[in-house]
């Protein structure tokens, strides 16, 4: 059976192998939970593995990231697998989203501003004044043409200001972002993804030191953040409380934890649109915002 295996990838060009392994990586992993044993940064950069080398993480590297991009997933966390994808000589191993950074993500602080641009007046002036021959009327254009120099000045340091206040806000935006967008793991091989490497058992080996799949193994009990929701899609049955509320969690296994919301409003955040749905009950209010169905942050209060 192995030598028939190897001549049918000695048959099949790469291309189509890799297509096919990554339909079926993604089938077995994305939408599953994971917890992960390793903080991980907030960033598309992630996390680089080399499997089967010596140091499979450069350690310092990661630390470099960690303290550059914040911790977008910590240890312990529970986390969905959002995406799989084979590369040439990698496999994108998405978390929560794949970090901050990707397409269409504006990782820029910068605020751009351009200068106040003259008057007509101001224009004029300066024409004038290398015609104007009479000393009197020469140092009146002088003067309201230096008026109007400060006027000008005055609004490029008072747009100066606010876009500095704008960047400071926007950086602080982003900062919340990394920590919301979630990360990844990149398994990186030389040259390319050998083909026994294209498997979900070879994956989860590669990555067993870094992420629990024990919840993915689950079988027909599949454990969300900590709840293991028993049956199939429809009916759930929470087994557990509210400490097993935790990030990264889907909508409906937040409301098979506690109950229908009573109320769902939306907003915009830059491109996102964000979901807020209100569950109350006798002894506490819960406010959950989702993107994209999945939880990014939580509130709890009494009522």
């Amino acid at each position: 059976m192995r030598v028939l295996a190897a001549l049918v990838l000695a048959v099949v060009p790469l291309g189509t192998v890799a297509a096919q392994s990554e339909d079926q990586l993604r089938s077995y992993f994305e939408g599953r939970s994971v917890v992960a044993r390793i903080e991980m940064p907030g960033s598309d950069d992630g996390v680089d593995v080399y499997p089967g080398t010596s140091q499979p993480i450069d350690f310092p590297r990661h630390a470099s990231r960690l303290k550059k991009f914040g911790t977008a997933i910590r240890r312990g966390d529970a986390v969905m697998v959002t995406k799989v994808k084979v590369k040439k000589d990698l496999i994108e191993f998405q978390l929560g989203g794949g970090g901050y950074g990707t397409f269409g993500d504006d990782a820029s602080p910068d605020v751009s501003i351009s200068s106040a641009p003259k008057t007509e007046r101001e224009k004029n002036l300066e024409k004038d004044v290398k015609r104007e021959k009479d000393p009197d009327k020469l140092r009146h254009m002088r003067e309201e043409l230096d008026a109007l120099r400060k006027d000008r000045e005055r609004e490029d340091s008072h747009n100066r200001a606010a876009a500095a206040e704008a960047s400071q806000i926007k950086e602080a935006n982003i900062r919340q972002r990394r920590l919301e967008g979630g990360s990844r793991f990149n398994l990186r091989y030389k040259h390319q993804v050998p083909a026994q490497a294209l498997t979900p058992e070879s994956v989860m080996q590669a990555l067993a030191a870094y992420l629990d799949f024990s919840e993915t193994q689950g079988g027909d009990q599949l454990s969300q953040g900590g709840s293991v929701l028993q049956g199939g899609t429809d009916g759930l049955v929470p087994v557990g409380s509210i400490d097993d509320l935790k990030k990264g969690m889907l909508a409906d296994d937040v409301d098979a934890l506690l109950g229908r919301p009573e109320s769902i409003s939306q907003r915009n955040e830059g491109k996102l649109v964000v979901s807020t749905s209100m569950y109350h009950s006798k002894d506490r209010i819960v406010s959950a915002e989702f993107v994209e169905g999945v939880l990014i942050r939580y509130t709890i209060s009494t009522p």
